[in-house]
């Protein structure tokens, strides 16, 4: 679990202007290991890109990697 919040960390922070605001916090469900990313707001629009794009783009390189067991990996980014 800590591989995937290393990789999460290292697509977001080259995209955020503040890089020392960015967290993750980690939950795990019956089903799922979710991942809460929240940015600072002026970066908000950075991450979640033009139409949603660069949100996708994350959401598909993170959801390609093979989690131990039967549990799925959910990426949500937050509005604070």
């Amino acid at each position: 679990m800590t591989d995937m919040k290393e990789l999460i960390l290292t697509i977001v922070h080259p995209l955020v202007s503040h890089p020392d605001e960015v967290a993750l916090e980690v939950t795990e469900s019956d089903e799922f290991y979710e991942y809460h990313l929240s940015v600072h707001p002026d970066d908000i629009g950075r991450v979640i890109g033009k139409k949603g794009r660069v949100a996708k783009a994350i959401r598909t390189i993170v959801y390609s990697v093979k989690v131990k067991g039967p549990k799925r990996v959910r990426l949500t980014i937050v509005d604070i």
